[in-house]
């Protein structure tokens, strides 16, 4: 027994090295695993920050009644509450976002553009030359967090969704992250309080009542002409609108180009015209030969000087 290994060690010892062991161990695990646990949270928060949208396909706002309409809303939000002044939204920046995005590179942006381009023959191919009027009537909210006008059910927002999903289709097939989850729910966002962290601390609701004369307004139409691809984190432009990246205009094709009959019309007065060019400058050419010959201005003149001396001869003799 003496010759054999650890035989003079206290057992109660062997074992409180080994509980000791353990815990540190343990305690060493518990550390690796809060590091774990932390580096794990900063790869899904810097993942989540990568593939948040930053680009959006846009349907600006023209129509000087609707940025109005919506600028009186503001006004009387604002004179009832100033702190809801830094939730406004520029009346330049009015908007319907179509779809949303994010781009991580040159590379991507422009195949986003590229995917706009491709995108406006199938939309006009959907509109067959109609034109799309967005009527905008009373107030809602997101949450009491979000205020915005809301886009009046038609037959016109049904053809909407359509260019909206179309156009969704396009950019994925093209390998960019677009879309969400949420139902598509058009919209002209006019106040969010998750414009100031700021306000956010001191405001957590926006009170429905600041804006309650103004939840049955008629606000406008706006005829969809154009389509924006808008950054959400570039400098804006000076009128307040986003950054654009590319843009299309619906109905520049039927606008542009004649139909087979104007074609044809065109045709004919190029050909006239064509014509009565050349026949003025073989007039023109005509005349200056007959200059040269014999009936000229010129030899008539001579001829007649010539017979003028000789007739003073005959009358001398």
């Amino acid at each position: 027994m003496v010759e054999m290994p650890f035989v003079n060690i206290d057992i109660e010892d062997e074992f409180a090295i080994r509980s000791t062991s353990e815990v540190n161990i343990k305690k060493k695990r518990k550390r690796t695993t809060g590091r774990e646990n932390e580096e794990d949270s900063e790869r899904k928060k810097k993942k989540k920050k990568q593939s948040q949208p930053n680009y959006f396909i846009s349907i600006p706002i023209t129509n000087p009644e609707i940025t109005s309409g919506v600028q009186a809303v503001q006004d009387t939000i604002i004179q009832k509450d100033h702190r809801l002044s830094k939730a406004m939204v520029h009346c330049g920046s009015l908007h319907v976002t179509l779809l949303v995005m994010h781009l991580s590179s040159k590379e991507e942006v422009s195949t986003a553009v590229g995917a706009l381009s491709d995108s406006k023959d199938l939309v006009e191919d959907l509109l067959k030359g109609k034109t799309v009027d967005l009527s905008f009537q009373g107030i809602d909210h997101f949450k009491n967090e979000v205020g915005f006008v809301k886009l009046a059910e038609s037959d016109h927002t049904a053809i909407l969704m359509e260019i909206a999903e179309t156009i969704k289709t396009i950019f994925q097939e093209k390998g960019i992250l677009a879309g969400e989850d949420r139902a598509f729910k058009p919209h002209l966002t006019f106040m969010k309080l998750s414009k100031s962290p700021k306000l956010r601390k001191q405001v957590k609701k926006i009170d429905p009542s600041l804006y309650e004369k103004f939840k049955s307004h008629y606000f406008g139409d706006e005829i969809l002409h154009r389509l924006d691809l808008c950054s959400m984190l570039k400098k804006k432009q000076p009128n307040g609108y986003y950054y654009c990246e590319s843009s299309v205009i619906l109905g520049e094709k039927h606008a542009a180009e004649p139909d087979d009959a104007e074609l044809v019309s065109l045709s004919k007065r190029l050909v006239e015209n064509a014509v009565l060019k050349a026949v003025q400058q073989y007039l023109e050419e005509t005349q200056n030969k007959s200059k040269q010959t014999d009936g000229s201005p010129v030899k008539t003149e001579e001829a007649a000087s010539g017979s003028k001396s000789e007739n003073e001869n005959d009358n001398s003799k």
